[in-house]
């Protein structure tokens, strides 16, 4: 069985380079970055903030998706997923818990020096690839709906079903670890405004209800909306962003992003279709395309 944990890189600048944040375990006698076991219905990201919370008092927000490790813990396998963070809030009277009895802020080269175990020492290494601060795009597809065939009126009004209302409640945590408050643009259907609205009660975030977000459909005088038209201003302001829209025009979304982005070409498990109340996360720094991560469940 794989056991699976998460945790984060965070860091913060320092008068000598940038600084992550390290927890001495004093059962272990070991250096290492904060850490831990994942719990049965959250999110990695979810375990990787809270765990960093518990083991430091950093309340983080969560960047790009650094390259998981995998070892051996006990005879099992194990994996943990490992994401850049930036402290929002750190608490430092904050007690951590029984696990830690020591947090330092070390300098990269310093930190490098002082891990224990050497997943660590690659982790560190992938982070320095990257830039440390990004802003999140989020191309966002609804949640799962009431079949059409259970729904005799206008399909813009088509509802969420109970999981896809279910969802749409995990979704609110999730997203605000990557973007606590965000400007939401939104498909003017009620399944996509319902699939935002837990986000944006928890957080405070606006919706902007578009209808040029709204799916192809033959009603749809051509041509179609352009999507920069909708991406452009959103990407320009350099700021948190959450578009949620549909399995038609997501597609367009993604390429029209990327070309404003100067990025590459999506590698093709990104480009592939999103399932239903799944996501993408563009990072983008100085307004320009860093990494994209895919977020295709909640929690494994």
């Amino acid at each position: 069985m794989l056991i699976r944990a998460a945790g984060a890189v965070t860091w913060r600048p320092g008068p000598d380079g940038d600084e992550v944040l390290l927890v001495h375990r004093a059962k272990y006698d070991d250096w290492s970055l904060p850490k831990g076991k994942h719990e049965p219905g959250e999110s990695l990201p979810q375990t990787a903030a809270r765990e960093v919370r518990e083991e430091t008092g950093a309340r983080v927000i969560l960047g790009r998706h650094l390259a998981p490790v995998r070892y051996k813990a006990g005879g099992h396998p194990k994996q943990v997923d490992y994401w850049v963070a930036r402290p929002a809030a750190v608490d430092d009277g904050a007690v951590p818990n029984h696990e830690v009895d020591e947090v330092a802020w070390l300098t990269v080269p310093r930190a490098l020096e002082r891990v224990t175990y050497k997943q660590d020492v690659a982790v560190l290494i992938d982070f320095t690839s990257g830039p440390g601060t990004t802003v999140p795009l989020i191309l966002l597809r609804h949640a799962k709906t009431l079949s059409r065939s259970d729904w005799k009126r206008a399909d813009a009004d088509r509802p969420l079903d109970k999981a896809g209302a279910a969802d749409a409640a995990t979704l609110g945590g999730l997203l605000a670890c990557f973007a606590p408050r965000a400007t939401v643009a939104s498909s003017a259907t009620v399944r996509c405004l319902d699939t935002v609205a837990p986000y944006a009660a928890a957080t405070g975030s606006a919706v902007q209800a578009l209808e040029d977000l709204a799916a192809p459909s033959r009603a749809r005088p051509a041509p179609r909306p352009d999507p920069a038209a909708v991406l452009g201003p959103l990407i320009e302001a350099r700021e948190p962003a959450i578009v949620c829209a549909h399995r038609e025009n997501l597609p367009a979304l993604l390429e029209s992003a990327v070309r404003l982005l100067d990025g590459k070409p999506p590698r093709d498990k990104d480009a592939a279709p999103l399932p239903k109340g799944a996501f993408l996360i563009l990072h983008c720094a100085g307004g320009q395309l860093t990494a994209v991560d895919r977020y295709d469940s909640f929690a494994d």
